[in-house]
């Protein structure tokens, strides 16, 4: 079929044309976004899961949903090349400048103010020019060089200036586990101050599904943030993931077809865009049979195999392949740190820098002491159809 018309948008944190399964902490984000408005404290948000669920589609659409209501949104990637001061500093710019005007009030003067100090803190040399004298007002402040003591006082005055219009402040993390300790620290602790003082700010992060874990350890007040552990989809959710998009264009699917890529992606979402994205591109009428999700699922898994899993597999040294060899006779369950030294007949110790290394690289993450897993789905099977040579 015409493939400018495929509805299926495989990518890295891409919006599906039909959001499925994620009905739940949508609703739970739009009722805390109310909360906020209306002057009451919510908890802040944690989304964890394996790459390829969803966790960044749903952190946009978060952003998007507070967006949409007028809010003060910064949405940034922890481990990208910046630091988080940097990160939200140049993020925030954008919806700060479009709130300055002639008629701004006291709070948002004093905001713009604290963010100039804030920008200051990490660029001496830039310079921001929101159109306003905020000289004279007060604020600033927030370009000590401690970051916990630089971001509180920024996020204070910008969730201040934000009730000043109705609205509120919304800071969304992507990859956090990537967090330096530092930044991990404070963004908890303001977090935490943020909800004790009912700040208008609201705290949502995103990351593997060693989040809770490393949160809880930099501030054990974290433990009782919301968490929202995003898997695969399953049964209706995975089906109308395939078939919704499909129908908006009229074509139908095949209930054998859509069975059959559904068992093949697991229900995994960014496999589910992959697999629809080919078997679409390889069917011939408006209506994709068994035999076009064969061609779609077998070029799909091509796909994959040569992008979204070698990527990956092609940043590990030999000796790291090794390793990845080793926890891939396990599957994608997870494998003992003693058992993995044992079949390569080593002692546990000597693997514990190149096992960081790996976990580093986001390779593999550890659900618990002495276990690794893979990051992604479906490694374990993709390392199995590799050559011993590769």
């Amino acid at each position: 079929m015409d493939p400018v018309r495929n509805p299926y948008s495989p990518g890295a944190g891409r919006q599906p044309a039909a959001l499925v399964g994620r009905d739940a902490p949508r609703s739970s984000w739009r009722v805390a976004l109310e909360r906020i408005e209306r002057g009451r404290s919510s908890q802040p948000f944690v989304l964890y899961g394996l790459r390829g669920v969803g966790k960044t589609v749903l952190l946009s659409n978060f952003r998007r949903a507070a967006a949409e209501r007028g809010w003060i949104t910064a949405q940034v990637e922890a481990g990208a090349g910046k630091s988080l001061r940097e990160s939200l500093g140049e993020t925030l710019h954008a919806p700060l400048a479009d709130l300055a005007r002639p008629s701004a009030g006291r709070r948002l003067l004093i905001a713009l103010r604290t963010a100039l100090s804030f920008k200051a803190s990490y660029d001496a040399n830039g310079i921001w020019n929101f159109g306003l004298e905020a000289a004279s007002a007060p604020g600033g402040g927030a370009d000590t060089g401690v970051l916990e003591t630089d971001l509180r006082k920024l996020v204070h005055d910008l969730a201040a200036a934000a009730e000043e219009e109705g609205v509120g402040l919304a800071i969304l993390i992507d990859e956090a586990q990537d967090l330096a300790e530092e930044e991990l620290v404070a963004i908890c602790a303001i977090a935490h101050a943020a909800a004790q003082d009912e700040w208008r700010v609201l705290f949502a992060f995103a990351g593997l599904p060693s989040l809770p874990r490393v949160l809880a350890e930099a501030k054990s007040y974290a433990e009782r943030f919301l968490y929202e552990r995003i898997e695969e989809l399953h049964g209706d959710a995975a089906s109308e993931a395939l078939t919704d998009p499909a129908a908006s264009e009229n074509v139908r699917w095949e209930p054998s077809a859509v069975k059959l890529i559904v068992e093949e992606s697991a229900g995994y979402p960014y496999f589910l865009q992959q697999f629809g994205q080919d078997t679409w591109n390889a069917a011939l009428e408006a209506a994709i049979t068994y035999d076009d999700a064969r061609v779609g699922a077998a070029a799909g898994r091509a796909t994959l195999d040569n992008g979204f899993f070698r990527a990956r597999w092609d940043r590990a040294t030999p000796s790291e392949k090794n390793y990845l060899r080793a926890m891939a006779d396990d599957g994608d369950a997870g494998s003992s740190s003693g058992t993995i030294a044992a079949r390569l007949g080593r002692k546990p110790a000597s693997f514990g820098p190149l096992r960081a290394n790996l976990i580093a690289k986001g390779l593999v993450y550890a659900p618990e002491h002495g276990i690794v897993a893979f990051t992604v789905p479906g490694m374990a099977g993709f390392i199995a159809r590799q050559p011993s040579t590769d």
